[in-house]
Formats: structure tokens, sequence, C-alpha cells
């Protein structure tokens, strides 16, 4: 069981663990020993969380997302397959952690009334800029 927060627990059957062998260096040992783990967290079928949490987690995850509604995260940073295996539900916790935070709402301002003459007196000096550019007309 994987805990993310007070109320939150992920369960032993949305996770599912699988090891190869890294790629990379390490001599002997990437050629002997599977270390890379490759997290599988079964995110549309979670009872825990909710519809909001699991869109906002789609977002997040990005690729990583798969088209039946898993994340996958694949880890190989270290040597040893019990560090990649801690790395990979931290990470994992980690973006459900962000999902849950709802973003804040934008609260709509009107902008000021020296920004808009700012913005004017800009256009307006840019339009002299540009009229500059025109060819002079030979009207004697």
């Amino acid at each position: 069981m994987l805990r993310i927060s007070e109320e939150i627990m992920i369960e032993d059957w949305e996770l599912t663990e699988q090891f190869s062998r890294s790629s990379g260096p390490g001599g002997q040992n990437v050629n002997k020993v599977s270390t890379a783990v490759e997290l599988r967290f079964e995110a549309a079928r979670s009872p825990g969380l909710s519809g909001a949490v699991k869109s906002r987690l789609k977002r997040i995850a990005g690729r990583k997302w798969t088209a039946d509604g898993a994340v996958l995260l694949r880890v190989e940073d270290t040597r040893s397959q019990a560090r990649n295996r801690e790395i990979a539900r931290e990470r994992l916790a980690e973006m459900i952690r962000k999902a849950l935070q709802a973003p804040r709402r934008r609260i709509a301002t009107r902008p000021t009334l020296s920004s808009k003459r700012r913005r004017l007196e800009k256009k307006s000096q840019r339009g002299a800029v540009k009229a500059l550019r025109k060819p002079v007309s030979d009207k004697d």
C-alpha cells in the first residue's frame, strides 16, 4: 500500500511492477541484473481518486499516461533495484500530490487608466514610426 496523504492510499492491486535490464554504464552488472523498474498505476480504475484529480493527473503525466488510463513510470537511475523501486513510488506519489491541489481561479481585474494611456501612447508612437517609413511623395 502506498500512502499519498491522510485520506488517499493506493492499494497494491492498482500498482504493477516489472523489472528489466538497465541501459547505460555499469559494467557486467548491466548485463546480468534487472535493476530498471517499470511502475504501472491503474489511475482510471482507482477508486481513491476523484474524477477531477484523475483529469489533472492525466495532464500532469503527459506521455506517461497510456491509452487504457494507466500511468507508466520507468526508473533506471541507480544500480540498485530496491532504490529504483523507491524512486518510482516517490515520483508517482509526487505526481498524485500535485494533482490533488486544485488550481486557484483567476480573478479578472480591469486595467488601470494609466496603463490604458501608456498602451495608447505606445500605439501612436509605433504608428508614427511606421508612417515615417512611407515613401515621400513628389507634390511640389
